[in-house]
């Protein structure tokens, strides 16, 4: 996430009601030495929703139609207290994958922002059984040393925890933490941002569900990444929002979710057989 950006919209985001999870029972499910945070809403064909980085679970009401709603906060994140392990793609992968075996949930589809678009990809890869349809918004598949233009990455290299973590989220953090560590989630993010060396092109085209790609025109992920991502996975659309930012699931969410709906609920008409 642009954190930066973050910093100049998160306020009117957390103002924002079309992403404010509506009022219900949240569980903690035991996953090994994790407690995840979990929210379930409504009933009909399950839909898992990964936030993104210093973010919580986020019900969107524009999704909710027809939809048994599992919103969860991962690691470190929300309610879900952190533990004694770095932060991965994968290992949030697996954490959900759990979650979903022991909800006995043997297919579902996945809606995932930013860092929980990265988690939805590797839950994809690593257990393709469990994803029917993804979408994900603003995240690419390559590390961050190939997706950021050079200026950025020497901006990047520079930061530390106290100047990456957005100073606007960090109350709604402090808010619903069991044990906040602000700057120690900064921290993890960044490790995890760093360290992340992308999904291989052989990963990408392994993916069977079908995969919705959506970015903003600016201020977003690599357009350029996002097609090539679109060639690789066998099954995909690829959707460039005008005008849009990053930070549009904060500010404006409708403006992205009308076509995630659509996807979601309707898929391919038709295979792309080029691919």
């Amino acid at each position: 996430m642009n954190s930066s950006t973050e910093n100049n919209t998160a306020t009117s985001a957390d103002q924002n009601p079309a992403v404010q999870p509506p009022p219900g029972t949240g569980e903690y499910a035991s996953l090994g030495d994790l407690k995840m945070y979990y929210e379930v809403h409504g009933a009909g064909r399950s839909l898992v929703l990964l936030h993104g980085a210093f973010m919580s679970a986020t019900v969107y009401p524009a999704l909710a139609e027809g939809r048994q709603m599992i919103a969860v906060d991962l690691q470190g994140h929300g309610r879900t207290a952190d533990i004694d392990r770095p932060f991965s793609f994968e290992q949030m992968a697996d954490d959900v994958a759990a979650l979903l075996k022991q909800l006995k949930i043997e297919q579902t589809d996945v809606f995932g922002y930013s860092l929980g678009g990265k988690a939805g990809l590797a839950l994809a890869i690593r257990h393709p059984e469990l994803v029917r349809r993804l979408a994900i918004f603003g995240a690419s598949y390559k590390s961050f040393e190939e997706s950021l233009p050079p200026e950025l990455l020497e901006v990047f290299k520079k930061v530390t925890p106290e100047t990456f973590a957005p100073e606007a989220l960090k109350a709604p953090y402090e808010k619903l933490s069991p044990a906040p560590n602000w700057i120690g989630l900064a921290a993890k993010i960044l490790e995890s941002m760093k360290s992340f060396q992308g999904f291989s092109p052989e990963q990408m085209k392994s993916i069977k569900a079908e995969v919705f790609l959506g970015a903003g025109d600016h201020k977003d992920v690599n357009l350029e990444h996002l097609v090539e991502m679109h060639n690789l996975i066998p099954k995909s659309q690829l959707a460039v929002f005008p005008n849009t930012e990053h930070v549009v699931m904060m500010t404006n969410p409708d403006k992205v979710l009308v076509a995630v709906k659509e996807f979601l609920d309707n898929g391919f008409e038709t295979a792309n057989e080029t691919k």
